[in-house]
């Protein structure tokens, strides 16, 4: 109840202001106002009929054209919110400027005068073509950004170096697929692309860091059968991420491992390459807490037995962690890689700045402290099916021999 209502509220704040800034002033009849008014009270409700008709068992094909159209005009009012809460607080800027511009002056002078009136009908002339240019702008990015969304994921190659790593693991290679959100948008044949371009890449490990899903899985239970062909010479791990527990995460996790992948639940494995040995660690979702008993995040937990320190230590130990913010733990714990995902590179603005305060890094390769962190922006989107100034991707991870820098 508590989500519906803070959902709620901001879409109020986000379709009001919209409405606000260009219905009310334009130059039509009255009639035509109401009629305006009254398609965008409709188009407010929109976004959480879906989720309503899906917490109640509706996950019918006709709920997934909905999802399409309310998802799509959900990311037009975004950008149109954004780009109008811009515009007006450059006019105020503006207006600061040119007050204290003329109280300086005044100043300065000693002389007095009174400021010239405001005409309010010019200022509404000149406003409105603004807005309405805006609106236009909005749309146009909406469309660019729906045309990057629904491309296949491009691969991204990404070198990772770590001190005294063996040369038996010199060149090892991890392919992450994280945050797919298959569902109602993304479906099987996007799956099978997915699935596809990872095998091109013959990796030694496939890493799928959470966030597979957005339904149950009897309803997706086809649209996720082609992970079952993923293929690597270590085999496939999967973490849990904050989607699969609003899914059902007992009969995800259950059927994740009929597909063939190792789920690490608070757990790890250790992988044996010649004389090398990679631990490969996996936590859950913090959101887990909440839904599971048990499914709170335990990196102790997760490496209780493992070989992580001292002279029967593994040659490289990885962290695969839905959320960038376990490297505080990872990096306490001595891991040298942290695979996470969660953030989507923010999708598009200004999604990329919200989530940059609610993580510690936003996207690509960091070093925290001693550890690496690889952040992904995904390989599928959520909610609006747009992205702007990013990209889905399959990342490739290579090891190789190397001095971390002191910075990166």
């Amino acid at each position: 109840m508590l989500f519906f209502l803070l959902a709620l509220s901001i879409l109020t704040a986000i379709y009001g202001y919209v409405g606000w800034r260009s219905i009310r002033p334009a130059r039509l009849a009255s009639s035509w106002k109401k009629l305006l008014w009254a398609i965008l009270a409709g188009l407010w409700v929109l976004p959480l009929l879906p989720i309503f008709l899906r917490r109640f068992g509706n996950e019918d094909a006709w709920v997934d054209s909905l999802t399409w159209i309310a998802y799509t005009t959900l990311g037009f009012f975004i950008l149109a919110f954004s780009l109008l809460v811009l515009a007006d607080l450059a006019r105020l800027l503006i207006l600061v400027f040119r007050v204290l511009t003329r109280f300086t002056s005044q100043f300065i002078s000693g002389a007095g005068g009174e400021e010239p009136p405001v005409d309010p009908v010019r200022r509404s002339l000149l406003a409105y073509p603004v807005n309405l240019g805006i609106l236009g702008i909005s749309g146009a990015l909406a469309g660019y950004g729906i045309s990057e969304a629904i491309q296949p994921p491009e691969v991204v190659r990404v070198k990772v170096p770590l001190p005294n790593l063996p040369r038996e693991l010199e060149g090892f290679r991890i392919a992450q697929i994280t945050d797919v959100h298959i569902g109602p948008m993304i479906k099987q044949d996007f799956i099978g692309k997915i699935v596809d371009r990872t095998n091109a890449l013959e990796p030694d490990l496939i890493a799928l860091t959470g966030d597979l899903v957005d339904g149950s899985v009897p309803r997706l239970k086809n649209a996720v059968a082609p992970l079952s062909s993923l293929a690597a010479r270590h085999g496939s791990f999967f973490v849990t991420g904050n989607h699969e527990y609003y899914s059902g995460a007992e009969h995800w996790i259950d059927e994740v491992e009929r597909l063939g992948m190792r789920v690490l639940l608070n757990g790890h494995h250790t992988l044996q390459s010649g004389d090398a040995r990679i631990l490969v660690a996996g936590v859950t979702d913090p959101n887990g807490r909440r839904y599971l008993k048990g499914h709170d995040p335990d990196l102790n937990a997760a490496i209780s037995g493992a070989p992580i320190s001292g002279a029967t230590a593994a040659d490289v130990k990885l962290l695969l962690a839905h959320q960038p913010r376990a490297v505080f733990d990872a990096a306490g714990a001595g891991f040298d890689l942290q695979l996470s995902g969660h953030t989507h590179g923010g999708q598009f603005f200004p999604w990329n700045f919200v989530v940059g305060l609610t993580q510690p890094y936003l996207k690509g390769l960091h070093l925290h402290q001693n550890t690496w962190i690889y952040v992904s922006t995904g390989t599928g989107f959520w909610g609006p099916p747009m992205r702007l100034g990013t990209h889905s991707e399959i990342t490739l991870i290579e090891l190789t021999r190397g001095e971390k820098p002191d910075r990166a």
